[in-house]
C-alpha cells in the first residue's frame, strides 16, 4: 500500500491531480479520467509478476505520456475559452462604433441630404496643385476643388455637396479622386473617405461594418476612427 500511495505523490509532482468527477454529469464513458488511470495503474502493478516489476523508466514514460495528454486537452479548453472571451469582447466593443464614423480606403463617397463628403487624400512627398475631384455615378465632373500647395503627409477635404455653378447635388454616391505634382510629376494620391457606421456584425470573416450609403466594409479595412 506504500507503495501506491509514493506514487501518487509522484503522480502530483507531474501535476497530476485526482480531481473529483461528478459521475452523473460531465464524465464521458469513453474519456479517460485521473481516476481511472491511478486505478488502471494500481491493478497494473497488483497483478504483474513479482518476479518481473515493472520498469521505473516504463512507469515513467507512462505517466509523461499521460500527462503530455492531459496538458494538450486543458490547453486547448483553455485557448478556446480565450478565444470565445476574445470574440465577446471583439463584439461588445464593435457596438460602439455604431454612430461614428471611420475613414476607409475607398474611391466612392455617399452624399446624404444636405449634407457633405469628408475625407483625407495622402502625399507621400510636398506638392502643389493638390486637386479633389468629384465625378456623379455616370463618371461625369461635378466639381473640382483645387487645395493648392500642400506638405507631406496626410491631408483633410470637405466636399460640401454643391456642384462647380454651386448647386446643391442630389443625395447619392459619387466617385472621389485626387491629383497632385510632386517633383514637376502628376501622381494620384490615395484616398480614404469618410463614412457613417449604422450597423456591425461578426461572422466568421471576423467583424463588418455596414457603412452608410457604401454598404459592408471589414473592419481590417478601417484606418481610422472618428
Amino acid at each position: 500500500m506504500s507503495l501506491v500511495n509514493a506514487d501518487y505523490d509522484l503522480y502530483q509532482s507531474l501535476g497530476l491531480t485526482n480531481q473529483p468527477v461528478d459521475k452523473g454529469q460531465g464524465k464521458s464513458q469513453s474519456e479517460l479520467q485521473m481516476e481511472d488511470f491511478l486505478n488502471l495503474m494500481v491493478t497494473e502493478m497488483t497483478h504483474q509478476d513479482p518476479f518481473k516489476p515493472m520498469d521505473n523508466a516504463e512507469l515513467a514514460t507512462q505517466i509523461s505520456q499521460f500527462a503530455a495528454v492531459s496538458g494538450i486537452e486543458q490547453l486547448n479548453g483553455s485557448f478556446n475559452d480565450l478565444s470565445g472571451s476574445l470574440v465577446s469582447n471583439q463584439a461588445l466593443q464593435a457596438s460602439g462604433l455604431v454612430g461614428r464614423s471611420v475613414l476607409v480606403p475607398t474611391y466612392n463617397g455617399y452624399l446624404g441630404e444636405g449634407g457633405s463628403v469628408k475625407g483625407v487624400l495622402g502625399l507621400s512627398s510636398q506638392a502643389s496643385n493638390v486637386t479633389v475631384r468629384i465625378s456623379n455615378a455616370a463618371g461625369s465632373l461635378v466639381r473640382e476643388i483645387s487645395m493648392g500647395n500642400k506638405p507631406a503627409g496626410e491631408v483633410n477635404f470637405t466636399w460640401d455637396g454643391l456642384n462647380d455653378l454651386g448647386e446643391p447635388m442630389p443625395a447619392g454616391e459619387y466617385q472621389i479622386s485626387a491629383q497632385a505634382e510632386i517633383d514637376g510629376e502628376v501622381l494620384s494620391p490615395y484616398v480614404l473617405v469618410e463614412a457613417a457606421v449604422n450597423s456591425v456584425s461578426l461572422g466568421t470573416d471576423g467583424l463588418t461594418l455596414n457603412l452608410e450609403g457604401l454598404g459592408h466594409v471589414s473592419f481590417n479595412d478601417v484606418a481610422e476612427i472618428r
